[in-house]
Parts: C-alpha cells; structure tokens; sequence
C-alpha cells in the first residue's frame, strides 16, 4: 500500500472519531441542512400577558433568576441544599444519563463518515488451477482492508443525530428539573422540621401549664374544695399534651430521616439554623411570562422533545429514498501467508450502490403517519405544561397573598388569646374566678399557636413553589459563572 493511502485511511479513521455533539456552522453547515423532512419551528402558545395574582408592579426582574443560596437565608438550610446537590442519587442518575444521551449522539452520527474495516482469510483447497489441468492442493491467504461509506444524501442520517441530539438536550434539561426538585424538596421538608420543632415547643409548654392545673386542682380536691370532675379534666389536658409530644417527636425523627434521604445520607440527625419564628424570605417579584417559557426546564425539555419528534418525522421521509452508498477494498493475495503484503498480486475493489423500496406492504407510509401523530403530541404535551407552569405561578402567589392576611388575624388571635389567659390568671390570683376559667383559656390559647406555626410555614412553603414554579435553582455555581461571562 502507498504512503499516501495509509495517511488517507488515518484521515478517514481520525474522522470517524469526531462525530458532532453540536450542529456545524458555516457552509457545511448550510450542507447539513440539505435535507429531507420539515425543518422545526417552535409551535405558537397562548401565553398571558400577566401572571395571575401578580404581588406589586410588573417588572423585568424575578427572583427565580437569584441562585437558591442567595434565596434562602439560614446557613444550615443552604449547607444542607449544598450537600443534596453533590450527594443526591437521583441527580447523580440523571448526570449518568446525561452522559448516555451523549454517547448516543455520536452513534447516530457516525453513519455520515466512511465506515473503515479489516478483514483476513486462510484457505486450503485441492482443484484445478486452470481449466482441463491436474488438480493440486494448495494453499490462499488474504488481508484487505474495506470501506463502506452511505452518502447522505436525503439526511436520514443527519435527521437521526439531530434527534439524538434534541435527546441529550433533553437529559440535560431534565437533570436541571431533579435540581429544581431536589432544591425545593430539602427546603420544603427543613421548613417543615423546624416548624414541628415549634409545635413541640408548644406542646412542651401546655403540658408544663395542664401539669400545674392538675397539681392545683389536686390539691383543692384534697382540702375538700374541688371535685373529682375538675381533677379528671385536668389529668385528661396533661395526657393529651403528652400524646401529642410522643407524636411530634416521632414526626420529628421520620422528618430527619426523610432529609438524610434526599442528601444521599443513612439516618441521621439534622442540624438546625434559624427558628421558625426568625426565618424570612427576600422580595418574591415573578418577573415576565416570557421569562418563564425560557426558565423553566420542564418547558424547555419539552420543546427538545418536539425537536426530537420533528427530526424522526425527517427519518420517515427519507425512508422513501433510495440508499445510495460507495464501497472499496484494497489487500493482498498469496498462497504463502508471509508474501500477502510484499506480493503483486493485489486485490481491490470499488464500486457504487443504490438500493431503494418499492414495494413495503404500507410500512413506510405507516410508519410515516406514525411519527407526524407523535409530533403532534409533543405539541400537545409542549403546550400543556406551558399552562401547567402558569397554574402553578398563579397557586404560587394566590397562597402568598392569602397566607399573608391569614396570618396578620391568626397573629391577632394569638394575642387576644394570651391576653385573655393572663386577665384570667390575675382574676384567679384575686380571687375573682376558679382555676377552670384559666384552663379554658389555655385550651383555646395553645391550638391557635399550633395554627399560626403552621401558617408561618406555610408562608416558607409558598416562597418556595414560587420559587420552583417560576424556574429557578437549576444553576450551579459554574453555570452561574458561565451565564455571567455570556
């Protein structure tokens, strides 16, 4: 073989090797869009001009576009989102698929370079050499090297990497939404921790206040002053405020271990920052509807979905077309297996083939409508989560606005209810009512406080399906740096 055959078939060889993750650009480029097939267009959407429930004026900005450690104010809390993002298993298997959708890529675009092959034969055989001679055994040894190269011409194969492709995008946007997800779950369910550690509190402090009622009632059932009826009912506070402890302490547990979980831990204790009381949220403005189709990444996986189905659309169209593909072959032949290289006696061959269908029984046409009915549900599954996504907006500030004015009269209640249990201390203190009026006032008193901590995280919770409903907390700290320099 000449030297410049070996450096064509190392060309061809290092060729094969750079199957394209990313669409060329400049005239091969332009050649790359030679085919056959619909080219993608994003399909309209009936977006609103505001998000329902807007809070304040409209404005450009939205605090989805704030990476999640600048949202959340407790340090725990953000060390804790820290450790999800790096142990999590389930994002772990969605970077795991990120890197087979990759591979997948560079399979399907392999197809466009020459497919470079070796292939070797030893043979024994008795016969005549030429016709009408003695036969004679003899020995044949072959090496050659082979090339098979289907041309592209009607983009069959340009078509199936550009879905592939669309396909790995769709990891990658999908990875994003396990981010968004992770994010908000450990938020959500350390907001919901330290809210049960408020309910224990409470519990604590009734239990303490039903203790000293039984202890009073006790006693003045012993000088003779108080019934039985009065020691039962207080006994019967103090036992339900120590069910409830059990209880929350057992929700506490199954609390931690639900976040250990989401960190990729075994159980284990959780650390806490700020109390409920102390947390706070930063200014929750959503920013524009047209931010929000870009934002999110479920959208966004969608539309690759839709690029994906368009693109096998253009595989279905090509079918129809004849396969038109070249094909060589270049080695030696020798019966001494030592000369099959040195030796004159080359084999070669090249030759050109097209190969087309005539007759499918319906297949291709089928197979044809078959896509375009799956490109249409793309379309519909890319329009539906668009209207998920804005119902989920307008859920998101609908529960902040409410939750905002339930919480001023449950925070109004409380105090009422305070007051109302200190004037009835004081009464008892004077002389001027039975210890009952004060236990009545605790009864009221230490629900209404169950209530108003459940609302506080309520509140937490609303800032953070905000936060997740409008997009935001996919970023990591490098994309952060990337989207900057951009």
């Amino acid at each position: 073989m000449t030297r410049s055959g070996h450096w064509g078939i190392a060309a061809v060889v290092a060729l094969a090797g750079c199957a394209p993750i990313a669409e060329p650009r400049g005239v091969i480029g332009q050649l790359w869009r030679l085919e056959v097939g619909p080219h993608y267009e994003r399909p309209s959407v009936d977006s609103p001009e505001d998000f329902r429930g807007r809070i304040g004026p409209e404005d450009a900005a939205s605090f989805a576009d704030l990476p999640w450690w600048e949202v959340f104010g407790d340090p725990v809390l953000r060390h804790i989102v820290t450790q999800s993002l790096t142990g999590n298993y389930d994002l772990l298997a969605a970077v795991a698929r990120i890197e087979q959708a990759r591979a997948q890529v560079g399979i399907a675009a392999s197809d466009l370079y020459p497919q470079i092959g070796y292939e070797g034969a030893a043979q024994r055989q008795r016969g005549a050499t030429i016709p009408g001679g003695p036969h004679r055994t003899f020995n044949t040894f072959l090496g050659a090297f082979n090339v098979a190269w289907e041309i592209d011409v009607w983009g069959r194969i340009r078509r199936s990497t550009e879905s592939a492709r669309a396909q790995y995008l769709t990891t990658e946007e999908a990875r994003r939404g396990v981010v968004v997800t992770l994010v908000s779950d450990v938020a959500t369910n350390y907001f919901q921790l330290i809210e049960l550690d408020r309910e224990l509190a409470i519990a604590r402090e009734s239990a303490e206040t039903y203790q000293h009622t039984l202890d009073v009632f006790t006693e003045r059932y012993r000088g003779g002053t108080d019934t039985r009826i009065s020691t039962a009912r207080a006994e019967a506070n103090l036992r339900a405020s120590l069910a409830a402890i059990a209880a929350l302490t057992r929700q506490i547990a199954q609390q931690e271990n639900a976040i250990s979980a989401l960190l990729g831990h075994n159980p284990a204790p959780i650390d806490r920052g700020m109390p409920l009381l102390a947390q706070s949220a930063p200014p929750t403005p959503p920013g524009l509807t047209t931010a929000l189709v870009q934002r999110r990444p479920d959208i966004r996986q969608a539309e690759q979905n839709m690029i994906s189905a368009n693109a096998e659309v253009g595989v279905a169209v090509a079918n129809f077309f004849p396969v038109i593909g070249l094909s060589a072959l270049y080695g030696g032949q020798d019966p001494k297996i030592g000369d099959v290289v040195t030796s004159s006696a080359n084999v070669w061959n090249i030759a050109a083939n097209v190969s087309g269908p005539i007759f499918q029984g319906g297949r291709l046409i089928q197979a044809y409508h078959a896509q375009q009915a799956f490109w249409d549900e793309t379309i519909a599954d890319y329009r539906a989560t668009i209207v998920g996504a804005f119902r989920e907006v307008a859920d998101a500030l609908a529960a902040q606005t409410q939750l905002a004015e339930q919480r001023k009269a449950q925070e109004g209640e409380v105090a009422a209810l305070r007051q109302a249990l200190e004037l009835s201390l004081l009464r008892y203190r004077a002389g001027r009512a039975n210890y009952i009026e004060v236990l009545d006032a605790a009864q009221l008193l230490y629900p209404a406080e169950n209530a108003l901590a459940q609302t506080q995280r309520d509140q937490l919770f609303a800032v953070v399906n905000l936060y997740k409903a409008l997009g935001g907390g996919w970023q990591m700290p490098a994309e952060q740096l990337t989207a900057g320099r951009s």
